[in-house]
């Protein structure tokens, strides 16, 4: 099977690569409004791209009616985000929070999330996430360049809170403690303790 992109709709593109790229990190990204309130949004189309300086890249894309969510609106506007890990105990959670709800409405209240401040910046922070990253916006790039139709968001991460459960002897992140869930295809998803090892040559 071969698939010309140049031929499908942005809808089958996103299918295909949605459901072929797999699995995705998820980034639980909270931020908050010139006017105080706070934001939390899911994105799957989330990695690390830089570990000097140690930079997180967000793929927000505009709505179907051509607006901007409140996650990169309020980014822009305070160059702050935090970006939360997901834990398999809050995926329901993080799903309940990607619901479309208008500006003035925190999906932290609507989906009683608890939060508590970050340190480093003036947004909120899931209480229980397994890791969070706070992070200063080092650069929004609208892309494609002509008629964009996403932004990405480059976050420098100033400050990383991590549970200490979750931590080995060694004081390292153990990762079938982690359980951590990825974006799959259509609405499935996974999780990270399906682990095996390998020695790199």
């Amino acid at each position: 099977m071969q698939l010309d992109f140049s031929a499908l709709s942005p809808l089958d593109a996103y299918r295909w690569l949605a459901s072929s790229v797999t699995p995705r990190p998820i980034a639980w990204v909270s931020s908050r409004s010139p006017e105080g309130v706070a934001n939390l949004a899911p994105f799957s189309f989330f990695q690390v791209i830089s570990d000097n300086p140690p930079t997180l890249l967000v793929n927000v894309n505009t709505r179907d009616d051509g607006s901007l969510k409140d996650t990169l609106r309020n980014a822009q506007a305070s160059g702050e985000l935090a970006i939360q890990l997901v834990s398999f105990a809050q995926a329901e959670a993080m799903n309940a929070s990607a619901a479309v709800l208008p500006h003035e409405v925190s999906e932290f209240e609507h989906c009683a999330i608890a939060s508590v401040p970050c340190e480093r910046i003036d947004v909120p922070r899931v209480v229980g996430a397994p890791v969070t990253f706070e992070c200063r916006v080092a650069q929004i790039q609208p892309y494609p360049a002509q008629q964009p139709n996403s932004h990405l968001i480059f976050a420098e991460v100033l400050l990383a809170h991590i549970d200490d459960a979750l931590l080995t002897e060694q004081g390292r992140l153990d990762p079938l403690q982690l359980d951590l869930v990825g974006r799959l295809g259509g609405s499935a998803y996974c999780r990270t303790r399906d682990v095996f090892n390998m020695q790199r040559p």
